[in-house]
């Protein structure tokens, strides 16, 4: 079995030579996937990360949300204790540059969510099994989270080709409860 870095560097690669026309198809798939899913449409308060990249669009999901009046709460990193705070964002103003490229909610615009108050997390990776374990970007903010808020209900957005049969699984890992891939939920 190769290592998660590996891995993540395998999966990274197939996903920049895909067509941008094939992941923009993908993409549709996966959104239309989410949107029929219970847990979304019960939800008030959704979880997401910004999506960059080669990732599976968030931004088309944020949109969604804010039309049918849900809150949309992004994550902000606190790289000293490599913990998540979820800001409810009401549009993309509401963002601000981070580090590693990302995007995350400007606290100064932005009011905090409790934790509990989250619905639904869609949670970010980069390589995954059917049972929901996953690679993610190598700082654990979400396992960390994930172990705190074990009763929160999880998916996470993803290509086929982002599936492994198996990775390395440590003991702080955290599953996510389903998949949407653009051939379906797992």
């Amino acid at each position: 079995m190769q290592d998660k870095q590996t891995l993540r560097k395998t999966v990274m690669g197939r996903l920049e030579k895909e067509q941008s026309k094939s992941l923009s198809e993908k993409n549709r798939r996966i959104h239309n996937a989410l949107f029929t899913l219970s847990a979304w449409q019960n939800a008030r308060t959704v979880g997401i990360t910004i999506s960059r990249g080669t990732e599976v669009d968030t931004w088309a999901v944020l949109e969604e949300g804010w039309r049918l009046g849900k809150v949309m709460a992004a994550p902000k990193c606190d790289p000293e204790t490599k913990s998540l705070t979820f800001y409810s964002i009401t549009s993309f103003d509401d963002l601000e540059d981070s580090f590693y490229g990302l995007k995350e909610p400007n606290p100064l615009r932005c009011r905090p969510i409790e934790d509990q108050r989250l619905d639904l997390v869609i949670v970010p990776g980069v390589v995954y099994t059917e049972e929901g374990w996953r690679i993610g970007f190598g700082g654990g903010y979400y396992d960390r989270f994930l172990a705190r808020h074990s009763d929160v209900p999880t998916c996470s957005l993803l290509y086929s080709a982002q599936l492994a049969e198996s990775i390395p699984v440590e003991p702080h890992d955290q599953p996510v409860k389903q998949l949407i891939t653009e051939n379906g939920v797992i």
